[in-house]
Formats: structure tokens, sequence, C-alpha cells
């Protein structure tokens, strides 16, 4: 039985509703017994039998319902997820879900046979076209995750609002020195100093235009968040600096800068427009100029392989978003933008300690998080996102670099 029977069938119809399937289902049963055979993981069944080459302190995956082969039979990538948050499985007490879903990110691909893998275009679902990130796809997509509410990303970010991998230099620094430091080594990249006229795509909450500011720069920031950008203004007020945050598409801005910087905001452009990005930068890049990005990553195969595939993370987090591979960046970026990397820093590990104190953070607060108005099945999602995404870092599976580049 769902550890989560009551839930707001308006809001959440694809986890109320649970998909019926037997033959997909019995399908998954056999898929799923192959999969985790030789994982260093227990799953326990509903019927009490064990699956997994887990041994003593392993993580124990158990499966409460046998809606979560139902779920995963109709759709493994959205299902997973799904099942989790009506309660369908859950890790078992003193198993942290992170550990749990870092043993499944190691194998990701290889958990589905090849041959079974060959026919995934016939079943998954495809990015919806409402989705696309013209301007009023864009604009609608970054509303539904950044403009949630301000108080709900104060509950787990720290005093500088930072939304994207700190830099760690020891796993004792605290967060806040650690995301000022990665801010500081953007702003290097891109060679901001006093006098530069600084663009940034994509403000967060204001803390990479104030650190800019600070430097001496005349900084414009634009975003397409209209929460992120009231606050922006007021935290930069209250640092007594000078800078402009525009709610404003990068494709609508106009003028020369010096330095150029966009931390995590590739993510959310899409494939379709990656070329126009680039083609932006190079339209807006002064001579002599440096544009400094900090991007999630994905292996290029992986990219190539699910670019059109809509996701579980797609559906409940960042609608229309697809991390770029290393590969893509500098090909688009040389081909529509004119630009070569010159140098790079690889701060993954990072990202997953990043995520990690994010999710304590998050669950510490879970009471204010409820009091936001946020229900069981939004928080059991969140938990879920910030656990998966930091299992992807630990694998390897997901990377983040911050470049810079300049024209060829």
């Amino acid at each position: 039985m769902s550890s989560l029977p009551l839930v707001d069938a308006e809001r959440w119809p694809a986890v109320a509703r649970t998909p019926h399937s037997p033959v997909r289902a019995a399908a998954a049963r056999l898929i799923l017994r192959r999969a985790v055979r030789d994982l260093p993981l227990i799953v326990l069944l509903p019927n009490g039998s064990r699956l997994g080459a887990g041994g003593a302190g392993a993580p124990v995956m158990e499966i409460v319902s046998d809606a979560f082969f139902h779920r995963i039979g109709a759709d493994l990538k959205i299902g997973f997820g799904e099942a989790y948050l009506a309660g369908d499985w859950r890790p078992a007490a003193g198993t942290d879900l992170a550990d749990l879903l870092t043993v499944f990110a190691k194998q990701l691909t290889n958990l589905v046979p090849p041959t079974l893998q060959r026919f995934r275009k016939l079943i998954e679902q495809r990015m919806p076209s409402s989705e696309l990130n013209d301007r009023s796809g864009a604009r609608n997509n970054i509303a539904r995750h950044y403009d949630l509410s301000n108080d709900l990303f104060a509950t787990f970010l720290d005093e500088t609002m930072s939304y994207s991998s700190a830099w760690f230099e020891t796993h004792e620094e605290d967060l806040e020195t650690a995301q000022r430091r990665k801010i500081d080594g953007i702003l290097d990249y891109a060679d901001v100093r006093e006098g530069s006229r600084v663009l940034e795509i994509g403000t967060g909450w204001g803390q990479l235009a104030i650190q800019a500011a600070e430097r001496g720069a005349t900084v414009t920031s634009v975003t397409l968040s209209a929460e992120q950008r009231d606050l922006a203004r007021k935290r930069i007020a209250e640092a007594g600096v000078n800078a402009e945050v525009e709610l404003r598409d990068y494709r609508d801005v106009h003028g020369q800068y010096d330095a150029i910087v966009s931390v995590e905001m590739i993510e959310a452009v899409g494939a379709q427009y990656w070329p126009t990005y680039f083609a932006t930068i190079d339209r807006l890049l002064a001579p002599g100029g440096r544009f400094a990005l900090q991007s999630i990553t994905m292996p290029h195969d992986r990219l190539l392989a699910t670019r059109h595939a809509q996701g579980w993370i797609h559906r409940y987090i960042f609608p229309g978003g697809l991390i770029p591979s290393l590969t893509a960046i500098e090909q688009i970026a040389g081909t529509a933008g004119g630009l070569e990397i010159a140098h790079r820093r690889d701060l993954g590990p990072a990202y997953a300690q990043t995520l990690r104190l994010w999710r304590d953070r998050f669950t510490a607060h879970a009471a204010e998080v409820a009091n936001l108005g946020f229900d069981a099945v939004f928080r059991r999602m969140w938990e879920f996102y910030l656990a998966y995404s930091e299992a992807g870092f630990r694998a390897g599976y997901l990377g983040v670099s911050q470049l810079a580049l300049v024209r060829k």
C-alpha cells in the first residue's frame, strides 16, 4: 500500500493516477531483476523477496506497492520519479536517498538491455512543443521554477542566495565562502575589473552582480524571473552597490560589453537555441572582450541519445531544459559565436557537496516549506530532485565546468 494515499489529484494528476499495463509491468519486473542482479544494493519487493548483490551496510530500496512496476513499465524515465512521489518506493530506514540513487546512476546506461534500448524512441515521451524556448516559452518555463517563491529558495540556499555549484577547497568549508569563491572565479575568467562593462545573462538573486559591482564594474543583469528581479534589486540596494537588473530576454539585449558572464543559465536555453545564444554573445561582446560561462554538462553521446526525450526532471523541475555537453559547447560556440575555450575549471565533486548541503537544509526546514503552502508531494519532489542531481555528480554522469571563452 502506498505511504501517501492522499494525493491532490487536481494538482498532481499523474501521481494520483496509476497506469495499468500488466504486460509492461511484467516486463519491468524482469528488467529490474536483471538490472540490480549485480549491483551493490538490496531491493525489497512487496512480497518480501530480495534482489541485488549488496551486503551489510549496502543501500536498501523498499518497493512498497506493485504500482511501482506499472509506472516504470509505462515510462521508465518519468515513472521511477513519479513512483517516489506517490510513495510506491522509498529508501529503507538508515539508507540515504542519494546513496541509493548513486548506485543506479553509476550504471545508468546499462540498466536497460541494449536489445530493448532500440525501442526507446517508440515508448519514451518527447519534449512538448509548448516548452520550446522561444521568447514566450522561455518566460513560462523560467516562471514555473524560479517564480515558485523566493522564500522557498531561501530555506535551503546560503546567505548569498546562489543557486549553482559552489567551489569548495575543503569538505569542512562553509557554503557561503565556497559560493563567493565560485563567483570570483567566473569574474576572473571574464577579466572583470574596475571600469569593465559587464553583462550578466541570468541574474539569479543578484550575488554575482553585487561582487562584480564591488570590483568597480558597470553591471547590467537580465533575467526572465520577476521574483528574482525584485529580490536581486533589493539585495543590490542593501549592499550599497550600483547594478541594473532588467526583466529581459537575452536575445533582446543591445549594446557592447567588455565582459559577459552566465552561470548555469545555458541549461535553460534549449538545443534549438544554442546557436542563437552564442551568436548573441558574439554580437554583444566588445572587441577584446571575454565571455565566462558556468555550465552543467553531460557526456556527448548521452546528449545525442536523449536530447529529444522528456524525462522526470523536465516534467517536474525544469521544463524545456537541456544540459549540454562540453563538445556541444565547443562546437556551437565556435561555429555560431566565433568563440573558443581559453581556460576551463571543473567543479563536479563540488556540486555533489553543494547539493548535499542544500538537501540537508531543505529537509531541516520541511515545516517552514509546508507553511509556505507546499504540500507533501512537492516536498518529496524536491527532496528527490536534489538527491537525484547529487547522485548524478557523485557518479560522474554529470559534470560542471567554468569556461573562459575568447574570440578566435
